[in-house]
């Protein structure tokens, strides 16, 4: 990394741009906060957080490329997601039409890496979506709540190899699972719909979330995330386990998720990655 050289952040919704963005001024004060926001989904406050922003819409390319190369931004980090519905509502430029003309696919994995690939192109390096993050990954072994044991951890060593199934195929990164039942797997309605559904099914009573990232995942535009939210859905759902992939997952906010673990007797574990 540059150590001097301003660094641009690359925002979606939720919690994880603002906590980079202190990160980066802790660990990196020298360094001026460049954040490329768009509307309808970063959240106003980050403003707050840094020392430039810039709006844009969702779609436009050309103009964030060009007022990063402007201010001779050339690292970025891409955070945050964008809402999946709105990856169809795209209103884009001339040249997100000439990439999405390219892509055989189009969903978010495809998208998102042919964006990051075309940072690249421009002479801006996109650094891992972990990078001043470190503190924030999830270790192994368990985490918060009560420790898993018996059944549940045969649930989530089952769900795990799901999981790694289902991200492979890209249909999602999360399944829900209940003494050796597969009870939801995540599409492209999103992990709280998932939690919904599965939880719904599995009547509150050992029931398992497994989340994880994809064997091949590329960590420049996405890394998976959890936070209080997930947990307080987690909670109302009846869903007694969340079970995460250890160095590949983010704990955005361990203090309230101890908590919240412990009030609802969640089991909150680190599963070590096999990746053979």
């Amino acid at each position: 990394m540059e150590s001097h050289a301003p660094i641009g952040i690359v925002a979606g919704k939720g919690l994880y741009p603002k906590l980079l963005l202190q990160a980066i001024k802790i660990l990196a004060p020298q360094r001026t906060r460049f954040v490329i926001a768009f509307k309808g989904e970063t959240d106003p406050e980050l403003l707050n957080d840094c020392e430039v922003l810039y709006w844009f819409n969702v779609g436009q390319l050309s103009k964030p490329i060009k007022t990063l190369k402007k201010a001779n931004v050339k690292e970025v980090i891409m955070a945050g997601q964008i809402t999946p519905n709105n990856l169809f509502k795209l209103r884009p430029d001339l040249r997100a039409l000439k990439l999405l003309s390219k892509l055989k696919e189009t969903n978010a994995d495809s998208l998102f890496g042919a964006i990051a690939d075309e940072l690249e192109s421009s002479g801006i390096h996109v650094l891992p979506a972990t990078s001043y993050m470190e503190s924030y990954l999830t270790q192994n072994g368990p985490l918060f709540g009560p420790k898993p044991k018996g059944k549940t951890l045969e649930d989530i060593n089952y769900g795990y190899r799901i999981a790694q199934q289902t991200s492979s195929l890209d249909i999602g990164q999360t399944c829900i699972v209940r003494n050796g039942t597969i009870l939801a797997v995540e599409a492209f309605e999103g992990t709280n719909e998932c939690i919904t559904r599965g939880g719904e099914l599995g009547h509150g009573k050992n029931v398992t979330m497994v989340k994880v990232a994809k064997y091949n995942h590329d960590f420049r535009f996405d890394v998976p995330v959890i936070g209080a939210t997930t947990v307080k859905k987690c909670a109302k759902a009846g869903i007694n386990t969340i079970a995460l992939e250890a160095g590949r997952t983010l704990i955005l906010e361990p203090d309230a998720m101890s908590e919240m673990a412990k009030e609802h007797k969640i089991s909150i574990y680190g599963i070590k990655p096999n990746l053979g």
